[in-house]
């Protein structure tokens, strides 16, 4: 394995890494090498896919070594047994807790997501929780808050376009949160989205018992501005 990629967990079936921030998932367009292909090209096993990640979002991530625990992994999300939680840091003072229910419809061509109605055509419901962690104030961006995230579904974008919609936009989102964008106030050349994949919970194929797996997310702005017991 590359020194980029630290390996979490990894025994016979599975191999659980964290994804650093800025590196695909799979190949896409730009033809950057991708987390997938990295693992693949690194293991003596042929590694199979079984989640996806953001580009510019970091944290846990598992791979199945073989089809068996392709299979076995891949039940557990249609069931909704395997379950992942995140960590953001969000614009304004959020509420302590929330459930969001919206319907999602993805443009394929500019790859964004919007809230839409739930009668529109290819409307895809979209529903995660979400509870408060701590709140700061900063010279530069005013109330910032630490949410940490739990998804019922798997939609495209389906954390940054909620949270935005909701009126609490992910620090440095430049696709949702439009002090981010091109014309927004914060003129920053690059900047890390906000956003961090920080444990799963799954049966273990090769165990078959309940397993958990938490890290923490990079100690870098904003992260670095809320307590480090997380």
């Amino acid at each position: 394995m590359t020194a980029n990629i630290k390996i979490i967990f990894e025994d016979k079936n599975i191999i659980i890494v964290e994804k650093p921030q800025g590196i695909p998932t799979q190949s896409d367009k730009t033809n950057d090498e991708s987390l997938f292909q990295t693992i693949n090209n690194n293991t003596n096993n042929e590694i199979f896919l079984i989640h996806r990640l953001d580009r510019p979002v970091g944290g846990i991530m598992i791979f199945a070594k073989n089809r068996k625990s392709c299979d076995f992994l891949s039940k557990q999300i249609q069931n909704k047994t395997l379950k992942k939680t995140y960590l953001a840091v969000v614009c304004g003072i959020s509420k302590e807790e929330a459930t969001l229910i919206d319907y999602i419809i993805k443009n394929e061509r500019l790859n964004i997501s919007k809230i839409v109605n739930k009668n529109n055509r290819g409307a895809k419901k979209a529903e995660l929780s979400y509870k408060l962690i701590q709140t700061v104030n900063t010279p530069e961006y005013g109330f910032l808050s630490l949410l940490k995230i739990g998804l019922k579904t798997g939609r495209h974008h389906q954390i940054r376009v909620q949270l935005s919609n909701s009126g609490f936009p992910i620090w440095g989102d430049t696709k949702y949160n439009p002090d981010f964008g091109r014309k927004g106030k914060h003129k920053i050349n690059f900047v890390k989205i906000a956003l961090f994949s920080n444990s799963i919970q799954f049966i273990n194929p090769t165990t078959n018992k309940a397993e958990q797996y938490i890290i923490t997310p990079p100690n870098t702005f904003p992260f670095n501005l809320f307590a480090k017991d997380l």
